[in-house]
C-alpha cells in the first residue's frame, strides 16, 4: 500500500554531520523523498508535534519527571542541546512507515539495532533522560497524516 510518512533529522544528526549517512541508510527504501526543508522550531510548534508523548512520560516517570523529561525533550528538539536545526522531510511509497521504522531502529538508540540509524548514532542523555536518537519517524498511518499536515503544507509537496 502506497503511503506517506514524516522523517526528522534531529539538532543532534545535522551538528553531528550524519545528514549524508543517514540519507543514504534511508534511499536502500526506495522510497521517493515528496517534500524537503530545513527548518527552525518554536517551542509551541514542538509542543504541537510531541502533544502525544507528555502523557506517556507522565504515566511512565511521575508527574513531576515526566513533565521535567518532556522539558527536555523539547529543549532538545529546538536545539538547546545542538543546533537550532531541523531537516523535515516526507517520503512516499510503498509501506513507507515500515520501511523507514524498520531502518531507523527502536526509539530508544539503546535497544535499537547496532546497524540501525538509531543504533549507529543515537544515544541516552544520561542526565536529562532524552533520547538523543537522530531521527524522528511516524509510527502508523494517523501519525503520519497529523505530523505531515504540521511540517508541511501541500505547495511544499511535489507528487
Amino acid at each position: 500500500m502506497e503511503e506517506k510518512t514524516l522523517v526528522l533529522l534531529k539538532p543532534d544528526a545535522l551538528v553531528k554531520s550524519l545528514t549524508g549517512d543517514i540519507l543514504s541508510m534511508i534511499s536502500e527504501t526506495k522510497l521517493k523523498i515528496v517534500g524537503a526543508k530545513v527548518v527552525k522550531i518554536t517551542r509551541e510548534f514542538a509542543k504541537k508535534h510531541y502533544s502525544e508523548l507528555a502523557p506517556n512520560l507522565k504515566k511512565k516517570f511521575g508527574e513531576e519527571k515526566g513533565q521535567e523529561v518532556f522539558e527536555n525533550v523539547l529543549d532538545y528538539i529546538q536545539g538547546k542541546y545542538h543546533t537550532d536545526r531541523i531537516l523535515a522531510l516526507v517520503y512516499k511509497g510503498d509501506k513507507a512507515i515500515k520501511k523507514i521504522r524498520d531502518i531507523a531502529g527502536e526509539t530508544n538508540p539503546e535497544k535499537a539495532h547496532p546497524i540501525s540509524i538509531r543504533g549507529k548514532y543515537g544515544r541516552l542523555h544520561s542526565q536529562t533522560q532524552v533520547m538523543e536518537n537522530v531521527v524522528h519517524c511516524s509510527a502508523d498511518l494517523d501519525s503520519a497524516s497529523r505530523e505531515i499536515n504540521l511540517w508541511f503544507n501541500s505547495k511544499e509537496m511535489v507528487e
